[in-house]
């Protein structure tokens, strides 16, 4: 087995030689032996499956969906209608037959749709809706907007911060109960925190607020990197970036379960969907059940853990989010192959540029926060099924070089 950088429990060695099959089908992985890149949070890296699908798809039979009787189009409406059924069943869809699917440019986007096409229709003067402020402005300002909207209609709605527990930045469940009322009508949720790399423990959430609250879940940095049963969240939306989830940039997923409040649907015209993106989608979806999702989720877990192993013996860093999982052996729930730190002397942005000098492309900045969440700069993490516990190790000795 691979030992650990300074013991805790080893690395799950009984999946090297899977991971290293997975490693070689990302050919800008296996092209740049010299790089490493560690900003999946941001975008992760296409497979060969992925590509391919979108090669053969433009070569054989691109059209437009929808809108013609010939072959091409035909096949490609058929392409679009297989992706939705393909979503809900990566999702876990417990419903299928009642939920709907709808395509957008991605996380953002959607969740801007569900509070300018279906939150207004819902609430009602005095109602309240809970946002979590913490999380990433995605997942904020759209509900803001949504209540300057309904003001200009003369229906008013209280909009209440998410509450945090200190130390950990998980949701303080406790004193979300005390927050909630008869008038609570919705709560915008993460699944996994893009900064701290937590499972926010949604299915918490809904113990809390009972059975009628509708809950959305942003969804951008859990779909393609653990497995998710729609089952057991219980949540009513869920928005993801495909890109995120390894098919191309511009595609992105609305799922609307269909249970409580009103039908969603998007507003205006539709338009050309993003047919490439949307083939991409399933390839990648295939993709991801074929590598086993659990199996990713072990993987960058353990990564995640051997990082915050390392920094945890470096004195001049510190990690963010919770101090108690920075051990391997940690009984605490371990962040989900993110990783974010700052050096004590070190401006982030020059941290950043330094780390690419030796090869490692991670992110530094802010991490678009909204408005309660981290105003310092710092450094992120993120990985996915194609790095390897050696990056991590070369990634921590430069760090301790410095």
């Amino acid at each position: 087995m691979t030992p650990p950088p300074s013991g805790g429990h080893p690395f799950p060695s009984q999946l090297r030689a899977w991971q290293a099959s997975l490693r070689s089908q990302f050919p800008i992985i296996t092209a740049h032996p010299d790089l490493v890149y560690l900003d999946s949070a941001a975008t992760a890296q296409k497979p060969q499956a992925v590509l391919d699908a979108v090669h053969s798809y433009l070569a054989t039979s691109n059209a437009n969906a929808s809108r013609g009787a010939y072959p091409w189009a035909n096949s490609t409406t058929a392409d679009i209608e297989r992706t939705r059924a393909r979503v809900q069943d990566f999702l876990g869809d417990p419903a299928p037959a009642r939920s709907q699917v709808h395509f957008v440019s991605g996380t953002s986007a959607g969740l801007r749709s569900v509070a300018r096409d279906w939150l207004p229709g819902y609430l009602r003067n005095g109602d309240e809706i809970i946002v979590p402020f913490g999380d990433h402005e995605a997942n904020a300002a759209p509900w803001l907007e949504a209540q300057e909207l309904l003001a200009r209609q003369g229906t008013h709605i209280t909009v209440h911060d998410m509450p945090y527990q200190r130390g950990s930045h998980d949701y303080d469940v406790v004193a979300l109960a005390a927050l909630v009322s008869p008038r609570t009508r919705f709560v915008a949720t993460t699944h996994v925190h893009h900064v701290y790399g937590g499972d926010m423990n949604v299915h918490r959430v809904r113990e809390v607020v009972g059975p009628d609250v509708v809950i959305c879940l942003d969804a951008a940095q859990s779909a393609g990197h653990l497995p998710i049963s729609l089952a057991d969240l219980d949540v009513d939306f869920v928005a993801f970036s495909g890109h995120k989830a390894l098919a191309l940039p511009g595609t992105g997923v609305i799922w609307a379960r269909g249970r409580r409040g009103p039908a969603f649907a998007p507003s205006g015209w539709s338009g050309t969907p993003n047919t490439v993106g949307i083939i991409s989608l399933q390839a990648a979806l295939d993709w991801l059940d074929s590598a086993g999702v659990g199996r990713i989720e072990q993987w960058t877990t353990a990564l995640a853990a051997r990082l915050t192993e390392g920094l945890r013996g470096l004195d001049r860093y510190d990690v963010l989010g919770c101090q108690l999982s920075l051990a391997q052996d940690s009984d605490v729930q371990q962040r989900k192959g993110i990783v974010t730190f700052r050096h004590q002397n070190i401006d982030a942005a020059d941290l950043g540029f330094i780390l690419y000098s030796h090869g490692f492309m991670v992110r530094s900045d802010t991490h678009c926060q909204a408005r309660t969440g981290e105003a310092r700069t710092s450094v992120r993490v993120s990985t996915h099924v194609y790095n390897t516990p050696e990056e991590v190790d070369r990634l921590v000795a430069v760090l301790a070089e410095l």
